[in-house]
């Protein structure tokens, strides 16, 4: 996929009638959505809306049943031959996965290995780094996260916020061009929240393209460059964060801010 018609480069991330079941129940109901290169997309909504299934979609830990999804101008998780698709081998999948960063409420850090440990075991095993060059970089992202002095900690002897900063690390250690958060915030205590929202702050500050799922309404005022509602499986309402979360124009969207700002 190249530049459209207008000029316009293309877009990071291309959703295009996407839909997902798990048996009877439909999760995904034809979504559509486009993130260019270094914009921040938040996605909000209610619990079992869909938003963590389409995140996982995207990173292909989800089969989609049908429509397309395109990450850096690539299908993701297939090829198209005519008009038919074929699923790629697993091997294929985990090399576009590499250009796809995600972080997840729960941080899914390996609990025996420390924080550099961590973050330099991606590197190393998927991209084949050497060990040097990897610990390289892992220090200097566990600085740039603010636990440069916590290396060779345990995740048990950090705190949710730190632990969530080391998966957030994790995550850049592989150089993706898309980070996925999901609900990167929830399991935090309050008191934490303000510590990874300003790592999230920073990448968007570095042009880093993102797609967030946040309950985090201010936030996502402050950094999204697109803010989209999504509710029984469906994109209800999308546009400028700002104004969407000021003048909402859907009455489930008015409905759903006005219980949680």
């Amino acid at each position: 996929m190249g530049p459209d018609p207008a000029g316009q480069p293309a877009p990071m991330v291309l959703a295009q009638q996407v839909c997902k079941s798990f048996g009877r129940l439909e999760v995904l109901c034809g979504i559509d959505l486009h993130v260019g290169p270094g914009q921040v997309m938040c996605i909000i909504g209610p619990s079992g809306s869909g938003k963590s299934t389409l995140l996982r979609c995207i990173n292909h830990l989800e089969k989609i049943d049908s429509g397309r999804i395109y990450v850096n101008g690539h299908l993701v998780g297939y090829r198209q031959d005519g008009d038919r698709l074929h699923e790629l081998r697993p091997r294929e999948v985990a090399a576009q996965r590499r250009d796809i960063g995600m972080v997840f409420q729960h941080f899914n850090l390996f609990p025996h290995m420390t924080a550099l440990g961590n973050v330099t075991e991606a590197p190393t095993l998927v991209r084949k780094e050497p060990k040097g060059l990897a610990a390289e970089r892992a220090h200097k992202l566990l600085h740039r996260v603010g636990l440069g002095d916590k290396t060779h900690c345990y995740p048990a002897q950090l705190s949710g916020g730190q632990r969530q900063r080391v998966a957030i690390a994790r995550a850049l250690a592989m150089q993706p061009k898309l980070m996925l958060f999901d609900e990167p915030t929830s399991a935090l205590d309050p008191e934490l929240v303000g510590e990874v929202l300003a790592v999230i702050r920073d990448l968007a500050a570095d042009g880093m393209t993102m797609i967030i799922v946040t309950h985090e309404m201010g936030f996502a005022r402050e950094v999204g460059d697109t803010l989209v509602f999504i509710d029984h499986g469906v994109v209800i309402e999308q546009g400028n964060p700002r104004q969407v979360l000021a003048d909402p124009q859907h009455a489930r969207t008015r409905e759903f801010l006005a219980k949680v700002c």
